[in-house]
């Protein structure tokens, strides 16, 4: 994988502030799901970052997916 494909976005999870790296389709999907989920980027997030066993990055890729896959 290209890392001049990915996108970073930041956020500040428990007081902690974290960068990820994502293409720019799954950007838009977290959008989407930011917007569905009635919730602000770094709650959707935080949220996610409290249930992970992966890199947060994968986490928000799998969710992503798993959303995709139920719609």
């Amino acid at each position: 994988m290209c890392q001049a494909m990915l996108a970073k976005r930041s956020f500040t999870i428990q007081g902690h502030r974290t960068s990820v790296a994502l293409e720019p389709e799954f950007w838009i999907a977290f959008d989407e799901a930011v917007r569905h989920d009635g919730l602000t980027p770094t709650a959707w997030v935080t949220q996610l970052d409290e249930a992970r066993t992966t890199p947060l990055a994968s986490a928000i890729r799998v969710e992503l997916l798993r959303r995709a896959k139920a719609a």
